[in-house]
């Protein structure tokens, strides 16, 4: 066989065997986040939670194939209004010492669309909040930052991947005080999520 035939093949298989990263998303600099804001006729609550954890399986080469965890320790939801903090937390609402994590898992991807090291896609999977599961697809964004990480973590070599996504569930669908207290505390909850994971390399 011909040099010039063995290089693509050599190229193709390097490409078919690519294996995907795993990202850890517990970050070491402890600024990624969720956002979420409730806005009612009589009140707009707004809060972030910064406990996040969790793993994503990412191949830059293929991106469809992408699978996951994302973990919101729910003990780290937070308001400004300190009484407010201390209701969403309590059993009447979050119940954070019954249910403990918020998370998402990632199942599959569909009308994936890559351009440059951006993808975007809807992301189908198990969201679980308050002892309720529910299966929800949400549109995403993620950017692959090759050799990256020491920009963010001077010390740690590897990439990055950033997941952004914004999306809308119903907190009667969880059970949180369904049709309760709806003038001062929205049915809907929009969700705002921004944050990077490591893949660290040696």
């Amino acid at each position: 066989m011909k040099l010039t035939h063995i290089i693509p093949l050599l190229t193709l298989t390097t490409a078919v065997f690519a294996a995907p990263q795993s990202f850890d998303f517990k970050d070491p600099k402890g600024v990624n986040n969720a956002v979420f804001k409730l806005d009612a006729p009589l009140e707009s609550i707004n809060g972030s939670a910064s406990g996040i954890s969790g793993t994503v399986s990412f191949d830059p080469e293929n991106p469809a194939t992408t699978t996951g965890k994302i973990i919101v320790a729910s003990a780290s939801l937070t308001v400004p209004n300190p009484m407010q903090k201390e209701h969403l937390h309590g059993a009447n609402w979050l119940d954070v010492a019954k249910y403990p994590e918020i998370t998402f898992e990632a199942k599959s991807l569909a009308n994936v669309k890559t351009d440059g090291n951006v993808t975007t896609a809807d992301v189908t999977g198990t969201f679980s909040l308050h002892g309720v599961s529910k299966e929800i697809t949400v549109p995403i964004k993620l950017t692959y930052l090759k050799n990256k990480l020491s920009a963010r973590v001077p010390n740690l070599n590897g990439d990055l991947l950033v997941i952004r996504a914004n999306f809308v569930i119903n907190r009667e669908d969880f059970n949180i005080q369904k049709g309760q207290y709806e003038e001062k505390v929205s049915p809907t909850i929009d969700l705002s999520l921004s944050i990077a994971g490591a893949a660290v390399t040696k």
